[in-house]
């Protein structure tokens, strides 16, 4: 018999000295493992919207606050992404969640492949969305840039040159108006603390690889990202994919790195195709589908 919709709980966790907070919505009619978001350098546990609900039409799902996000503690920019994924497992643990379907886009995509190399068994499949392995030399005097203004202002200048850094000019963009809206908004309120944890995040991605590709994780893992990415290239999305042996691309046609908000739809149904290992085959919403498996592992 289906479950009844309960209104999401939020708990607090702790792990070495960080407090961090789950967020928790169950399924009216749960028949894949819990579903996990993880998203980018400045998203919080709330900002999945209908992500999140679509999700929940095949899966509980759990919105984590890990160190570094949201209401969490800050995380050290010295520290790798250890931390946060030892953080996801403590509050698996506190939950009594086994194993779950783990989506990671952006920043959190390290986090997510970490928790895969680490503890491959707590993850069923997973999804990396907009993800490299390290920062391109090209890209780093932007992020610099945009450390600076979070750092000493001018505060009004911050907010727009986070929303260029991120957003394509393609026009083909889906809901770009609207996407810029929300995050010229989720930029314009941020407080001193999201802001501590936008420089910490963003030095810490430009103080080392993104990414250890030297013990490929051992989960099926599908890459996706838009095809208009300007952050975080297709091309080296997939690049990184080529490094696992059970990995799928999927290139997601009108979306450049903000396909959650772009294309929430699209992600939903991706995502439940392939936590319910069905075949990709012909997505009429992307313009690459892939099947890495058969491609030599680079060496």
């Amino acid at each position: 018999m289906p479950r009844t919709t309960v209104p999401s709980s939020v708990r607090q966790h702790r792990l070495a000295g960080y407090v961090f907070w789950s967020r928790l919505t169950r399924s009216e009619s749960p028949g894949l493992d819990p579903v996990v978001l993880v998203g980018g350098a400045m998203h919080r546990k709330e900002d999945w919207g209908r992500v999140e609900q679509g999700m929940l039409a095949s899966a509980d799902v759990l919105c984590p606050d890990l160190p570094g996000w949201g209401e969490a503690d800050l995380l050290p920019p010295y520290l790798g992404p250890d931390v946060p994924a030892e953080a996801l497992v403590r509050m698996l643990d506190d939950l009594g969640i086994e194993r779950v379907n783990l989506f990671a886009g952006s920043y959190g995509s390290s986090v997510g492949y970490r928790l895969a190399q680490t503890h491959p068994e707590r993850i069923a499949r997973l999804v990396l969305a907009g993800t490299m392995a390290g920062i391109p030399a090209a890209s780093r005097p932007m992020m610099r840039a945009a450390v600076a203004l979070a750092e000493a202002g001018p505060r009004e200048r911050f907010g727009p040159a986070a929303v260029e850094a991120l957003m394509s000019p393609h026009p083909e963009i889906a809901a770009k108006a609207v996407v810029r809206r929300i995050l010229s908004l989720r930029f314009g309120t941020a407080d001193e603390g999201d802001l501590a944890k936008f420089v910490a995040n963003t030095n810490r991605l430009l103080s080392r690889d993104i990414i250890d590709t030297s013990v490929p994780p051992a989960v099926p893992v599908l890459f996706t990202t838009g095809e208009h990415d300007t952050l975080t290239p297709p091309e080296l999305c997939r690049e990184l994919a080529l490094t696992c042996p059970e990995s799928w691309y999927v290139e997601l046609a009108r979306a450049d790195h903000l396909i959650h908000l772009e294309r929430p739809a699209q992600l939903v149904d991706l995502m439940t195709r392939f936590f319910a290992e069905e075949p990709l085959g012909d997505l009429a919403y992307a313009t690459a589908v892939e099947d890495l498996r058969k491609v030599p592992v680079p060496v």
